[in-house]
C-alpha cells in the first residue's frame, strides 16, 4: 500500500508551542504614515459572528457568489495615555532619551503597577528640545477592561505605542497633546481602514499533533503502513 501523504502544517520557528509570557502580542514592525498619528491600537475579543458576502477570491470555486464567513467582534474602549518617551540611537539600536508622566493618573494603573506619588521624568517641553535627533516616539497607554462588559477582568494591560508619521516635532507635538487624555479608537483610525490584528491563543491544553499542526487523520478503513 502506499504511504500516505500527510504532510506537517506550520512553521518549526515557532516551537516549543508554550504558554505567552503576556497577553499582550509582541509586534517587531509598524507601517510608516503620511501624517503623524498613534499606529496601533488595543482591544478585546467579544465573540463571534458571520456575515454574508459577495466571494472576491479569484479562482475560487464560489466566486461571485453570496457566502457565509465567520468574522470576529473586537470590543475596543478607550485607552489612557500615562506617559510620553523618546529614544535615540545608541550602538546599532536604541535607548530612552526621557520620558514625560502626566500628572493626572487613571486610578485603575495602581492595580497594574505602583503609581508614583510626584511627577517623574522629563518635563514634556525638555523633550521637544530634542527635536530631530531623536531617532523614535512613543506613548506608553494602558487599557480600560472595566469598561468593557462581559470581561471578568480588573487589571489593565500596559503597553507601548509608536507615533508614525511626518517630522520628530510632529510626533512629539501630537503625544504631548494626548498625555493623560483618554483616547478613543475613532480618532487613531478612520472608518474603513484596513488593520492587522494580533493576538495571543487562549491555549487549547495538551494535544495530539493533528489539533497542534493541522495533518490529516487517515481516511475510513485505511490503514498507515
Amino acid at each position: 500500500m502506499a504511504q500516505i501523504h500527510r504532510p506537517r502544517r506550520g512553521s518549526l520557528s515557532y516551537s516549543p508551542r508554550k504558554r505567552a509570557k503576556s497577553e499582550v502580542p509582541r509586534i517587531r514592525s509598524w507601517p510608516e504614515e503620511d501624517k503623524a498619528r498613534m499606529a496601533g491600537f488595543a482591544g478585546y475579543k467579544a465573540g463571534m459572528t458571520h456575515v454574508m458576502m459577495i466571494d472576491d477570491r479569484p479562482h475560487s470555486l464560489t466566486e461571485g457568489m453570496e457566502i457565509s464567513v465567520p468574522v470576529t467582534v473586537l470590543e475596543v474602549p478607550p485607552i489612557n495615555v500615562v506617559a510620553v518617551r523618546a529614544y535615540e540611537n545608541y550602538n546599532g539600536g536604541l535607548r530612552p532619551a526621557g520620558e514625560a508622566w502626566a500628572e493626572n493618573l487613571s486610578p485603575e494603573l495602581k492595580r497594574a503597577i505602583t503609581v508614583p506619588k510626584k511627577s517623574r521624568g522629563t518635563a514634556p517641553g525638555d523633550l521637544e528640545a530634542l527635536g530631530e535627533d531623536l531617532a523614535d516616539v512613543r506613548v506608553l497607554v494602558h487599557t480600560n477592561p472595566s469598561l468593557v462588559s462581559g470581561i471578568p477582568k480588573k487589571v489593565p494591560e500596559i503597553m507601548e505605542m509608536p507615533i508614525n508619521g511626518g517630522s520628530m516635532i510632529d510626533r512629539l507635538r501630537l503625544a504631548q497633546s494626548m498625555l493623560g487624555q483618554q483616547v478613543p479608537v475613532s480618532s487613531v483610525f478612520e472608518l474603513g481602514d484596513l488593520l492587522d490584528a494580533s493576538a495571543v491563543t487562549k491555549g487549547k491544553g495538551l494535544q495530539g499533533p493533528v489539533r497542534r499542526w493541522g495533518i490529516a487523520m487517515a481516511k475510513r478503513k485505511h490503514a498507515r503502513t
